[in-house]
């Protein structure tokens, strides 16, 4: 369950912008290419003739300007100025799609846990954690494309990237002081091994500040499906009734295998506690299991388990 590598994007600054030049041509230009001056006017019947349809011109054009101008659609009704093309209507922004950012606690070391919040405050309330175990980073990347999809109506989207960013950060498996917050959680929790065991729960039931900083937010919100991203072994575990028929789903939506964990000791899990936690919600318990990826994650595959998210929370509001 090692994830081999996180991708890592970063963007670069734009080319600068150009500035633009205003040539007088005239200026320039060589005396013989020029335009001729007008001649000076003569006092002869022709010339006399050319004044006086000049001058009808000019009275034409005074009473035409004081006429009033009727505008069409897109013509504005001054005389000399441009046509007036409506700016394009802007739809207002989807009040049940605005993300809100929430810090609920912080790791040993410092760094922030966040939840974004997405989509209908009153919905179906869907809690996805992108990291537990701090080396298995694939997550992120569903839950990156789920902070740009749209959601659901009548659905809540949680989103939450890392629960352990100190281990994220690191690339290691436990947290900063060596636990394994997938055993540290306070359902069925038990001492496992000693500092630097690989599955270490902890001196005590929810002794991190990572497991209570989510054991807090779980129990606030109650959430009706909770979603944990774990690899690298492909699969996710079968369950009875409406919990397994969800499972199943994500699952088929997936073309992931349906499989039974083996080779851990599993007390104190987060998933196992979540259940016991939403068992009394209303008017149906809540669900909480695990997807194990694979250990990698393709872009595809990853727009695949995205929509899957979307697809279960639809289907079960």
């Amino acid at each position: 369950m090692v994830h081999q590598s996180a991708i890592r994007s970063g963007y670069g600054p734009g080319p600068p912008a150009g500035t633009g030049t205003l040539t007088r041509v005239m200026s320039l230009m060589p005396a013989s290419k020029r335009r001729p001056a007008a001649p000076e006017w003569a006092g002869n019947a022709t010339t006399l003739r050319t004044r006086q349809v000049l001058m009808f011109i000019v009275v034409a054009a005074v009473l035409g300007a004081a006429a009033p101008a009727v505008a069409g659609p897109h013509v504005a009704a001054g005389v000399g100025e441009p046509p007036t093309i409506p700016p394009a209507s802007v739809a207002p922004p989807d009040a049940a799609g605005a993300a809100e950012v929430v810090e609920i606690g912080t790791s040993v070391e410092g760094r922030p846990i966040t939840v974004t919040r997405r989509g209908d405050p009153d919905g179906w309330r869907v809690l996805v954690i992108g990291v537990i175990h701090g080396d298995e980073a694939a997550g992120l990347d569903i839950v990156a494309r789920l902070s740009e999809r749209p959601v659901p109506a009548g659905v809540e989207l949680y989103l939450m990237d890392s629960m352990n960013p100190d281990g994220t950060a690191a690339d290691v498996r436990q947290n900063a002081n060596g636990v394994d917050l997938n055993r540290n959680f306070p359902y069925n929790w038990g001492p496992i091994g000693e500092p630097g065991n690989w599955e270490y729960a902890g001196p005590s039931a929810a002794s991190e500040p990572e497991t209570r900083a989510v054991v807090e937010f779980i129990t606030e919100r109650q959430p009706d499906l909770v979603i944990w991203y774990h690899q690298d072994a492909y699969m996710i575990a079968p369950a009875d009734g409406r919990e397994g028929s969800i499972r199943s789903r994500y699952a088929e939506l997936t073309a992931l295998p349906m499989d039974s964990v083996s080779g851990g000791t599993y007390t104190g899990v987060a998933a196992t506690w979540a259940r016991q936690q939403l068992s009394a919600n209303e008017p149906q318990p809540g669900v909480a299991f695990i997807v194990e990826l694979g250990g990698t994650l393709p872009p595809a595959d990853a727009d695949r388990h995205a929509d899957a998210v979307l697809t279960v929370a639809a289907e079960n509001r």
